[in-house]
């Protein structure tokens, strides 16, 4: 009998590789034809071009994963450990996490937060590989299932009543939301489902200028419509935990954290 295994996938998913070292093996190949059949110069110097670069984002890309994978570098699993350092909560009672993909961050706050029941909400998008049935045999081989429950939503439109909560975590999926492009309104969405005196903790791209504007005029609105304490980190992609090589773009960049007590 097989026996089963953790999944808690990979924020560089395995589709993206599977395409980027295809790309490089196919400018490999165009590279031998021209070079041994055409002899093009001018096409030999544009070919080896596109390969170097193509090899060199495949190469960077497929370390990143390495360095996130839970089973490798365990660098998901340092990031999520540094969200909850800013969690003040004493487990009891019921925490939501906004967007729980394969569902590593909710196990470890099952594990963390023992008296706690958690919910684990996701929109399980085909481009990330992630699904409910993936997060539910995690959570039973950690030995959590029976304190976790898993559904689908959509962060924008949160299926919960006011003052649901009294926790909430996100990591990394408020800019992905698509169905609400103002993503102001997305974290007043998660703060709505937090019951009053509950806290929460979110980490997003808030450094990002044309989706959050100022951070800082942001937070001083919150506190204006009643939120009781809130704090914001900037900049936390240069925390000393994260290399300085991950700090791409169009990887760990901009990143920033609030947290406090509704």
């Amino acid at each position: 009998m097989k026996e089963k295994k953790l999944d808690y996938g990979n924020w560089v998913p395995g589709n993206m590789m599977h395409l980027l070292w295809g790309i490089t093996a196919l400018l490999a190949i165009a590279n031998i034809l021209n070079f041994c059949i055409f002899t093009n110069i001018a096409a030999d110097v544009i070919l080896l071009c596109m390969l170097l670069l193509s090899t060199g984002m495949s190469v960077y890309m497929q370390i990143c994963r390495n360095m996130f994978a839970y089973e490798k570098g365990g660098l998901m699993g340092r990031i999520h450990d540094y969200l909850l350092e800013h969690l003040n909560w004493n487990g009891k009672g019921n925490l939501l996490e906004i967007g729980c993909g394969a569902g590593a961050l909710s196990i470890k706050c099952a594990k963390r937060y023992p008296r706690a029941r958690i919910t684990g909400m996701d929109y399980w998008g085909k481009s990330w590989n992630y699904a409910r049935e993936q997060c539910e045999k995690n959570a039973e081989l950690e030995g959590v299932g029976n304190r976790i429950t898993f559904q689908k939503g959509d962060a924008a439109k949160l299926d919960f009543p006011d003052n649901t909560f009294h926790a909430a975590v996100s990591n990394f999926v408020f800019h992905e939301v698509k169905s609400q492009p103002d993503k102001h309104y997305v974290v007043r969405e998660a703060l709505r489902v937090v019951k009053k005196g509950g806290v929460f903790v979110f980490h997003d791209m808030f450094e990002q200028k044309k989706l959050y504007g100022n951070m800082n005029d942001f937070i001083k609105e919150l506190k204006q419509e009643g939120i009781t304490e809130i704090h914001y980190i900037p900049n936390t992609d240069r925390e000393s935990f994260i290399p300085g090589f991950l700090r791409a773009p169009w990887m760990l960049k901009d990143m920033g954290l609030i947290y406090g007590i509704k």
